[in-house]
């Protein structure tokens, strides 16, 4: 291996570390908030790099009938929720189960975006909304389970969602046309725009989560909820609608990363799959906790990512998930056991 082939290796594993820390934040996001280890992040990558394929083709984006189908079958339980007296916050309720459903409705049947910032914006708007749909159908009711529970919900929850995609989408894969599509050498280095434009989008929503948890009062209330979810309960935080947002959060951090990855290599309905789990990965090294962790863990994998794929290219994924058993082992010695409750 010669240095042209290192610093090579070294930009492909700065791209995929780039998407894998999206994947690794939107992971921490929600577990922290909502204890949940929410293993379908992955689909909604594949849907957002999908949809945006079929609007570049015009046809109507699949995902717009799972959209409204999500948000009829909410609907429905938020209403029996009613009929037994249970006290339902009909506002955020309908802003995910009508508002955004018929925005989308109106986007995608409507206008017809051709721009491809109307098409990114068109995604956004029919992915954004599954996360809280799904949060309300599958979790919502289970707020109180174990972690075990809710994990055991996830994986169920991402086998319907792979066998969805199957049938919304089928088995043929997409790419999508690049954003940027200008090509340039750096040192006897080739850099494509694209690669440009998933690190510097990445490193705009990085900056712009750390401003939002930092700096807005909704984002110190998911912290707060995220610390102690009793004691934002009882300091006023509505903590189910908290739940709404870190999930809606999780599927516009999905979305954008399905955009951004789909110029570059061809999409398939279970692709998200593997790329959650090597962001869970990097979640992990910043033990489900940690921002900054997390995202320095997202490079490390990108990195041994690239770097397995040249030395032993065969044995690349294994050697990426093999990364969790030191992280997890260094982890256990220098943690204490803390019961569920804690």
């Amino acid at each position: 291996m010669d240095l042209q082939i290192a610093l090579l290796l070294a930009q492909d594993g700065i791209v995929n570390g780039a998407v894998y820390g999206l994947m690794a934040l939107a992971l921490v996001l929600v577990f922290s908030v909502t204890r949940v280890i929410f293993i379908p992040q992955g689909e909604f990558v594949a849907f957002g790099a999908l949809s945006m394929a079929m609007l570049q083709t015009e046809r109507t984006p699949a995902t717009l009938w799972l959209l409204l189908g999500l948000a009829a079958a909410t609907l429905v339980v938020e209403l029996w929720r009613h009929q037994r007296g249970v006290a339902v916050e009909w506002r955020s309720a309908l802003t995910w189960c009508a508002a955004f459903p018929a925005l989308a409705a109106a986007l995608v049947l409507g206008l017809k975006p051709s721009a491809p910032a109307l098409q990114a914006l068109t995604t956004l708007v029919l992915i954004a909304p599954l996360g809280p749909l799904l949060y309300r159908l599958a979790y919502r009711p289970l707020a109180d389970a174990s972690v075990l529970m809710l994990l055991i919900v996830s994986v169920a929850l991402h086998g319907v969602l792979v066998g969805l995609g199957l049938y919304f989408f089928g088995a043929e894969g997409s790419r999508t046309t690049p954003f940027w599509d200008a090509r340039f050498d750096l040192g006897g280095i080739p850099v494509s725009g694209q690669s440009l434009v998933v690190v510097g989008v990445t490193f705009v929503l990085v900056v712009a989560m750390f401003w939002f948890f930092g700096r807005s009062m909704v984002g110190k209330a998911l912290r707060a909820t995220a610390i102690n979810r009793v004691g934002a309960r009882l300091s006023g935080i509505p903590t189910e609608l908290s739940g709404d947002l870190s999930f809606a959060l999780a599927a516009v951090i999905g979305a954008v990363s399905g955009m951004l990855i789909a110029p570059l290599t061809t999409v398939y309905y279970d692709t998200g799959f593997l790329i959650g789990l090597k962001g869970f990965v990097a979640a992990i090294v910043g033990g489900l906790a940690s921002y900054p962790l997390a995202l320095a863990g997202a490079l490390l994998v990108g990195q041994l990512e690239a770097f397995a794929s040249f030395w032993a290219s065969a044995y690349k994924e294994v050697l990426v998930f093999t990364l969790i058993i030191p992280v997890l082992w260094w982890r256990s010695l220098h943690s204490h056991h803390v019961e569920d409750d804690e």
